[in-house]
């Protein structure tokens, strides 16, 4: 019966809080509900320091945006600028280059000058222009055929030292005279280019446009050392020619010199056996 009756009492006790929130306040605590709300309540923390984060991000964003659109009005800025005022950022830096100017003209006092001078001007006519200011060209000198073949080896090779010669230089002046008339029209093109850099027209300074003149001047380049290559082709040439005439000059002195033993060696024996005769008989 004690131990029921201390049950009970325990029982009462417990109860006695409950009963009197439900009927003496009229407010009900639920543990359940209680820990529920905690828990959302912590939700709704995360969720806020989450989009506290999200908006942080979005504001740097922002910025760096902002940024990119203040460098990009810079650059535009600036890009506007070079091309609309060309002519106070470019021109004082660039002057004009000299084309390769006319020969003079020789006086022609024997009428056989002007062809050679207009020849080497506009590269018409250099082979006849050539000849008129040179001495003629001569065929194979009488008793050619009757010398020895030593002989006729010395001739022909001095011969063709002549003749490729006035081939070299008939073709080098007619190089020359052709890339003298092209250089004028060189020089037209390279004034083209000149005015198009430093025109105010914005139309003339978009990429493309910027491009194409870029293109058009490196194909200029080319030409000219092409041009170039040409010249040193013809002064190549010379120097071959000019190396053929010290060889032959030097083969044509070997030559003479062992004529020269050959003929001492025929010699000596008679003069030898003259004077065997002449000293016997004194």
């Amino acid at each position: 019966m004690k131990k029921v009756l201390i049950i009970a009492v325990i029982t009462g006790a417990a109860i006695a809080p409950a009963a009197f929130a439900q009927f003496g306040s009229g407010v009900v605590y639920d543990p359940t509900q209680a820990t529920h709300a905690v828990v959302q309540i912590k939700n709704e923390e995360r969720s806020i320091a989450n989009e506290i984060q999200q908006i942080e991000q979005g504001q740097k964003i922002f910025t760096n945006t902002v940024k990119l659109a203040d460098n990009a009005i810079a650059t535009y800025n600036l890009a506007h600028q070079m091309a609309m005022m060309p002519r106070s950022l470019y021109q004082p830096f660039l002057s004009r280059s000299t084309y390769w100017m006319e020969l003079n003209h020789a006086a022609n006092t024997y009428s056989n000058s002007s062809l050679w001078t207009t020849a080497v001007n506009t590269g018409t006519g250099a082979s006849i222009g050539y000849q008129q200011a040179s001495m003629p060209h001569t065929s194979q000198i009488d008793g050619y055929g009757s010398l020895s073949q030593q002989g006729q080896q010395q001739i022909a090779a001095h011969g063709a030292t002549v003749d490729l010669n006035d081939a070299v230089t008939v073709s080098s002046m007619q190089a020359l005279g052709t890339i003298r008339t092209n250089s004028e029209r060189r020089q037209t093109d390279i004034n083209a280019l000149m005015s198009a850099t430093q025109s105010a027209d914005p139309s003339q300074h978009t990429e493309m446009a910027t491009l194409q003149r870029i293109n058009l001047a490196l194909l200029l380049l080319l030409q000219e050392q092409q041009e170039a290559n040409q010249i040193s082709q013809a002064n190549t040439l010379q120097q071959i020619v000019g190396q053929k005439t010290q060889q032959d000059n030097l083969k044509s002195l070997f030559q003479l010199g062992n004529g020269y033993q050959q003929s001492f060696n025929a010699a000596t024996p008679q003069q030898t056996s003259a004077g065997t005769k002449w000293a016997f008989h004194y």
